[in-house]
């Protein structure tokens, strides 16, 4: 391990917060940091995001086919409509992380998601409207912040319109997730590739 870089199997160097773990692994090379545009992926990681609270990432991941059953695909308005009587049967579905708390928000917050879509056109067109003007890409580990001043605005926005469980740094790190930043390390395999992509992504408006 170099400043936050680890040497995988495969002699690639990645950042060091997927532990050689095979779906971490995955989830680093193929998913993290790569623009997302799609509405259902974004509520999905918001929701996803809520649950963590106090638990891994990675416990959230080898859950995650589970909440999607759970939750209709992640479908924002067939969540919206959820009932009590989900949220009963949601309690009792050992598949994904039995708290009433987060189960109530996440329906919750999917009413908000079609208050913002119906606002903004999309909840992509709502999210990348907080892409910060600049970002230096990384280098060692200390140079990845836990919040930051997009990230507050944010925050703070989401909880104006009712959402819950998207505090500051849960919100940060749903923009390193999907992409609105670029937090993989200099050094990473992947860090060079998304940074093309993100160049060449079209902003949803």
């Amino acid at each position: 391990m170099s400043e936050g870089l680890i040497k995988g199997s495969d002699g690639r160097m990645r950042c060091w917060w997927h532990g050689n773990d095979p779906e971490y692994l995955r989830y680093h090379d193929e998913e993290w940091g790569r623009p997302v545009h799609d509405d259902v992926r974004l509520f999905e990681k918001v929701c996803l995001e809520g649950f963590q609270a106090g638990l891994s990432w990675l416990t959230i991941l080898r859950k995650r086919e589970n909440f999607r059953a759970a939750f209709a695909g992640f479908n924002a308005e067939k969540v919206a409509r959820f009932t009590q009587k989900d949220v009963e049967r949601l309690l009792g579905d050992a598949g994904i992380i039995r708290h009433r708390g987060k189960i109530e928000a996440t329906i919750n917050n999917a009413k908000c998601t079609c208050d913002v879509v119906d606002a903004y056109g999309s909840l992509a067109a709502y999210f990348w409207r907080f892409e910060p003007d600049h970002h230096q890409t990384p280098r060692v580990k200390a140079d990845i912040p836990p919040v930051t001043d997009e990230s507050k605005a944010l925050s703070k926005d989401l909880k104006k319109r009712g959402f819950k469980f998207v505090g500051p740094t849960t919100m940060y790190a749903h923009m390193q997730a999907m992409g609105m930043v670029n937090d993989h390390l200099h050094g990473c395999h992947v860090c060079a590739e998304i940074e093309k992509q993100r160049a060449k992504f079209k902003r949803p408006v």
